[in-house]
């Protein structure tokens, strides 16, 4: 089974107690993947000084937000890790150029444990995550992922997980005048991923409508980018309207290659 590649946009940690219009989505997704090897996650919460791929046998659920209801954490997602896999896919990324190391003890952040309690809420398919370098700029994600496009020939669904605008100083913005922005760029973002048209997304920094205000900083728009990376030519590419959470978090996500 060839596996698709997955862009989700993971939003806030209470997404996991209010599914809002993504859940019911991506539970239906879910529902269509069969063989399944592993899932390899790049999430926006694991960000370290070079690539690194988690090796752990069993990770724990991290709980890495503050603040939130207490239900949140008590939450827990049991999946094994993949430790086999983690060293091919760590073989890959060398072979790609990629100056790689391994994490033994490495949890399950929310950005990857959130969309997989919809996802593959049995946790029974080992899961591992492969880290965001801080130093990265979309050309080097969208590498990163071409890097990892091989395991999904092996059954592995490749997934970024980040947010499709992510400017936390705005939620809870109401006002059409003030929210427009998100609407806008995440209309650029489907037409240019829809169309496959690389040049326009590694360089949206410059030529997407609004960038900079809907994202501040980049670490929850390149997973993105290695979806895209990890999808080929002759991948469909379905869009999941995940809609638009307190304002200004647009919660559209991306399958590529989807199951028929």
């Amino acid at each position: 089974m060839k596996a698709p590649a997955l862009f989700v946009s993971h939003g806030a940690p209470t997404l996991a107690l209010e599914p809002g219009l993504l859940g019911p989505k991506l539970r239906q997704l879910g529902e269509q993947l069969s063989g399944l090897t592993a899932v390899a996650v790049v999430s926006a919460h694991w960000q370290t000084p070079g690539v690194q791929v988690m090796r752990t046998l069993e990770p724990e659920t991290i709980h890495d937000f503050g603040g939130f209801p207490p239900a949140l954490y008590r939450l827990q997602y049991p999946a094994p890790g993949a430790p086999a896999l983690a060293a091919d896919t760590a073989a890959l990324l060398t072979a790609s150029g990629f100056d790689v190391s391994f994490d033994d003890g490495r949890g399950l952040d929310h950005g990857v444990w959130v969309p997989m309690l919809y996802l593959l809420p049995a946790a029974r398919i080992p899961v591992f995550q492969v880290s965001l370098p801080f130093a990265f700029d979309a050309e080097n994600a969208l590498k990163l992922g071409r890097a990892l496009q091989p395991l999904r020939q092996k059954g592995v669904l490749v997934m970024g997980s980040g947010s499709l605008t992510h400017n936390l100083r705005e939620i809870g913005q109401t006002d059409p005048n003030n929210t427009r922005y998100a609407l806008e760029f995440t209309a650029w973002i489907r037409r240019h991923v829809q169309a496959r048209e690389l040049s326009a997304l590694t360089d949206y920094r410059r030529r997407a409508p609004h960038a900079e205000r809907a994202h501040p900083t980049e670490e929850h728009f390149l997973p993105l980018l290695v979806a895209v990376g990890a999808s080929g030519d002759d991948d469909a590419v379905d869009v999941i309207e995940g809609g638009m959470t307190y304002g200004v978090l647009s919660m559209e996500s991306y399958v590529f290659g989807r199951p028929d």
